[in-house]
């Protein structure tokens, strides 16, 4: 999430009511989750195992539960609940607004056919020469590049799957992302993608999703990727260029798969794929090793009532 105007750290400290190390003038130009934070952006940490890798991120401003040595060029925001206080700031930086119903804060380009049943939201922007068929539901801040195709039903935008666990429940993370659909994806009937917690979730050009396709928050798919029916991808996985998921296919979060694999189908992937790599199973390894252990199995009472017959 990038603010339309940099705030200095001393101005966020004071909205936090928290102490910060640096420059008080030190500029904040964003708001960004670790996985995809840049130069100028602030991310939080609440726990040890993660503090170095926010501290050595590419992230400028440290949203943190514990005063530490600030690394040269950086500025510490010090808070007793990072996460609440991260949640604070995206709700004040980019609030919920509510959808005026006349399509007025958003673009649709020539020659775009939008069915009259499509519920559009604020700062959408829709390319030339699609197609959104009847009952899709685009939330905020999607974007979508020229000669898509959405079928009915899809919804695209809806909210990050990201919750902080607490004593007496779990707080939801407000989402502030967005979703860029590129030129000539086609999205099948009641495919549901979600917007990024505070970048963008990115469905690279040319691909195509069949019906019932689940993609996470912040997940990156490369171009001219093929998912059939029922695949489910977690938050923060990258999907490299003309990737092929079958049917069935879970992906957990935060994994590559890299250009051209195929993940067969009902293949649940735990870990990263090669580039080039065929793999199945749950978890998925590669095709010719599952295949040979599963005809060792088939065989197994056979083989072990031969050894049997020759004692």
């Amino acid at each position: 999430m990038k603010l339309e105007q940099p705030v200095t750290l001393a101005a966020l400290a004071q909205f936090l009511e928290c102490s910060f190390v640096g420059d008080p003038e030190f500029l904040v130009h964003g708001f960004n989750e670790i996985h995809r934070v840049a130069s100028g952006d602030l991310v939080f940490v609440d726990h040890p195992k993660y503090y170095d890798k926010a501290l050595q991120s590419a992230a400028t401003t440290v949203l943190i539960n514990k005063e530490v040595e600030c690394p040269a060029g950086k500025a510490l925001l010090i808070s007793d609940d990072p996460c609440r206080d991260y949640n604070r700031l995206t709700q004040h930086y980019c609030p919920w607004e509510q959808v005026d119903g006349q399509r007025g804060q958003h673009q649709i380009g020539a020659g775009s056919r939008v069915h009259a049943s499509v519920i559009i939201g604020n700062h959408v922007s829709i390319g030339k020469d699609c197609i959104i068929h009847p009952g899709v539901v685009l939330y905020d801040h999607v974007h979508i590049g020229d000669r898509c195709i959405i079928h009915a039903n899809a919804v695209i935008g809806s909210d990050a799957f990201y919750y902080k666990a607490r004593p007496e429940g779990r707080e939801k993370m407000h989402s502030c992302g967005s979703v860029v659909i590129e030129d000539d994806v086609e999205i099948g009937a009641s495919c549901t993608i979600d917007k990024g917690v505070s970048a963008d979730t990115r469905i690279g050009k040319g691909t195509k999703l069949d019906n019932h396709v689940h993609i996470g928050h912040d997940t990156l798919v490369g171009e001219h990727c093929i998912m059939a029916a029922h695949v489910g991808i977690a938050g923060c996985a990258r999907i490299g260029d003309r990737v092929i998921l079958w049917g069935q296919v879970g992906v957990v979060s935060d994994v590559t798969i890299g250009d051209g694999a195929v993940v067969l189908g009902q293949s649940g992937v735990t870990k990263d794929v090669p580039a080039g790599k065929t793999v199945f199973g749950s978890p998925a390894e590669d095709s010719r090793t599952k295949f040979k252990e599963m005809a060792l199995l088939r065989n197994l009472e056979d083989r072990l009532a031969r050894m049997q017959g020759d004692h």
